[in-house]
């Protein structure tokens, strides 16, 4: 017999209710494996926009498109815009094609970090096991966590997304699963505020005649490969044996093997670290000209070591993005002496390695910089016995900082931030 609860007072009801006899909604969930399964993926329902659209009830009806303006792509459109055809990644000119009526919005990445903050510190009160993938989803393991909550990680779950909405304002989607893989497949599912499940008992036959891009790591040119090779169904991979998917398609096919029999041994892992942190800007037109680059240069630092700060991260390697009026990106890094979170550092490497590349023949239509290799922001930039002009440097911005800090962002800044004359439209990367 199904167990199952209702979603909205966490009462158990009956296999086959449509309604809860306690509180009358019908918001029911019920599985046979569903109090013995214990992790779960829970992503956030359209972040940016539900976020936005908190801030600002005006929005709640409205269709809301985060990203750039005309030039640039979606990085998140609520479920208003995406019912119209609107999906994240999608170039802006097609995304209003599809919804003209749609407001459009930059990304204000400063706010979403610190909601995300917030959201994983309420999934950390719940688990010490939780392994974020990005701002806005993670997966969690609830496994012994019964006799802490009084109750199985499913209404455990429940009553967590309960208390997000509740106390942070936007809604999530859970995945309950055995395993990663499965988990984060059926958060998917429902959204959005869904909770689907997945057991074991179903696991095979669910996920037979689902295409094999539906398995981690298969992407457009693997995906050609299979279906060159007649395997479109994960259900064909369980025609070969594990060595005989390794010679074709090397460790992958060990991956193959393993998820299209449902097994997934990774466990949650909660140190599991952002590789890298970024931001970029798309313009409204081509730029050539190095001086003009340079100085939205600039701004993109400010804004990264703003955000790096915000984080308590630093990072050792920098790395310029650029991409070409045809769509050809160019990516270039260079390490650092010692790790840094200081926009003056970062643009002061940034800048000579953009200087090679515009030439002023090439124009470009992207321009990012970035923070790899991170680390704490304890080991960030250390005084430079060598060089005493850096270390006053780094004083004089931590200097800004303060009071900026006090007075807000547009209070102090250098000459070089001053703004050029046509504008840009930004977005930015994780």
């Amino acid at each position: 017999m199904s167990a199952g609860f209702c979603r909205d007072c966490f009462t158990h009801v009956r296999a086959g209710a449509r309604r809860c006899p306690a509180c009358g909604r019908p918001r029911l969930v019920s599985h046979d494996e569903l109090f013995a399964l214990s992790i779960a993926h829970i992503d956030c329902d359209a972040f940016y926009a539900a976020i936005e659209k908190r801030d600002d009830p005006s929005l709640r009806d409205k269709p809301l498109i985060i990203g750039g303006a005309k030039r640039g792509v979606v990085s998140t459109a609520c479920y208003i815009a995406r019912i119209k055809g609107v999906k994240s990644a999608m170039p802006m000119f097609q995304a209003l094609a599809r919804c003209p009526e749609a407001i459009v919005m930059r990304p204000n990445m400063e706010k979403y970090t610190k909601a995300g903050r917030e959201v994983r510190q309420l999934m950390r009160e719940v688990t010490p096991l939780v392994e974020p993938l990005s701002i806005d989803e993670a997966f969690l393991d609830l496994s012994g966590t019964e006799r802490l909550h009084k109750a199985p990680p499913a209404i455990t779950l429940a009553k967590l997304t309960a208390r997000i909405e509740k106390e942070i304002g936007i809604t999530v989607s859970v995945g309950l699963s055995y395993n990663k893989f499965l988990a984060k497949i059926a958060s998917d599912f429902d959204k959005p505020r869904g909770f689907s499940v997945i057991g074991r008992a179903e696991a095979l036959d669910f996920l037979a005649e689902k295409p094999v891009s539906l398995i981690w790591g298969v992407g457009k040119a693997l995906q050609a490969k299979l279906e060159k090779d007649g395997i479109t169904r994960i259900r064909h991979l369980r025609a070969y044996e594990e060595n005989d998917l390794m010679a074709r398609y090397g460790v992958m096919g060990r991956r193959l093997h393993r998820l299209s029999h449902g097994e997934d041994a990774r466990i949650v892992n909660t140190e599991r670290e952002t590789k890298s942190v970024s931001s970029e800007t798309t313009f409204a037109e081509d730029i050539s000209d190095f001086a003009d680059l340079d100085k939205r240069l600039w701004r993109l630092c400010e804004k990264l070591s703003g955000r790096m700060k915000a984080a308590h991260l630093a990072g050792q390697t920098v790395v310029l993005k650029l991409k070409t009026k045809d769509f050809k990106t160019r990516t270039r890094n260079q390490r650092l002496p010692d790790p840094s979170q200081l926009a003056e550092v970062l643009y002061r490497t940034a800048s000579p390695m953009l200087r090679k590349e515009a030439d002023g023949k090439t124009a470009f239509r992207l321009l990012g910089v970035g923070f790899a290799t991170l680390v704490d922001a304890d080991l960030a930039d250390p005084p430079d016995f060598l060089d005493p002009s850096a270390t006053r440097r780094a004083a004089a911005e931590r200097a800004m900082d303060s009071i900026r800090g006090k007075f807000g962002d547009k209070i102090i800044t250098k000459g070089r931030g001053f703004r050029p004359p046509h504008g840009a439209q930004g977005s930015d990367g994780k």
